[in-house]
């Protein structure tokens, strides 16, 4: 779907719902300037509080996904049903916004992590940890002369680093195929995209040295997380692993 397709479709959308609608959110590849010929359009229909619920509408050129303001405005948390969904929202454009700013600060919210949501990723549900955890099991494997079961656990390893490395940036983990986008257009502080992206390879080729990499980038980013609490919450985490960061860190 080309622009100008694409905004013609929008506007019809927009037209036909402007009687009920709050805002509109436009997601999706068409939002982000990476759409092909296979791209559809995705709207979501911002509604008031109290309209009737209806059903989402999906077809091949067109999704329109009605969603009320107050649900927006309260984004599912990590682990739960629809944090999947959160970071659809990231660089996502609004349209038509009646809520004098309302609409793109639940979106901004969509997309981001408070200090208490970074804590809940990388402590409450052990994102940092099991990182570690994946990587050390990844390193003495190698040690131990199973190179299949390097590749298998520093694979398993990847996702866990993105998501400790996102969290630690306060940002909702990309999707896959949209990770080295975001990397190029929207970097994350203190990393670049080639190093990001290399680790990442590394981890799914089972090279210990990527992993190690990799434990050095969530070590250096833990470091900055601490110092802005004023606390050593992380440092613990990793200070607890003891003798072993001897080989986590090679």
């Amino acid at each position: 779907m080309d622009d100008a397709e694409a905004r013609a479709l929008l506007d019809e959308v927009m037209d036909s719902e402007a009687s009920v609608a709050l805002g509109f959110v436009v997601t999706g590849s068409i939002a982000r300037g990476t759409a092909t010929r296979h791209s559809d359009l995705d709207v979501y229909v911002v509604l008031a509080d109290g309209v009737p619920p209806r059903p989402v509408s999906r077809s091949p050129r067109l999704d329109v996904i009605p969603i009320s303001i107050s649900r927006l405005e309260d984004p599912p948390v990590f682990g739960t049903p629809g944090w999947w969904q959160r970071w659809s929202f990231a660089w996502a454009r609004v349209e038509r916004d009646q809520t004098r700013g309302r609409l793109p600060e639940a979106v901004r919210r969509q997309a981001t992590l408070t200090p208490a949501e970074q804590r809940a990723v990388l402590v409450d549900h052990d994102r940092l940890d099991g990182y570690l955890n994946l990587a050390y099991r990844a390193l003495k494997a190698d040690r131990a002369g199973r190179p299949e079961s390097c590749r298998l656990d520093a694979a398993e390893a990847a996702p866990w680093l993105l998501d400790a490395l996102f969290a630690l940036a306060g940002r909702v983990r990309p999707y896959n195929g949209y990770l080295a986008w975001e990397l190029a257009n929207h970097p994350v502080p203190g990393l670049t995209a080639r190093e990001v992206l290399a680790v990442v390879e590394g981890h799914l080729a089972g090279d210990p040295a990527a992993v190690r990499a990799g434990v050095r980038l969530v070590e250096r980013r833990a470091g900055d997380w601490d110092a802005a609490s004023a606390g050593r919450t992380l440092a613990d985490i990793i200070d607890g692993w003891g003798d072993d960061l001897l080989l986590l860190r090679g």
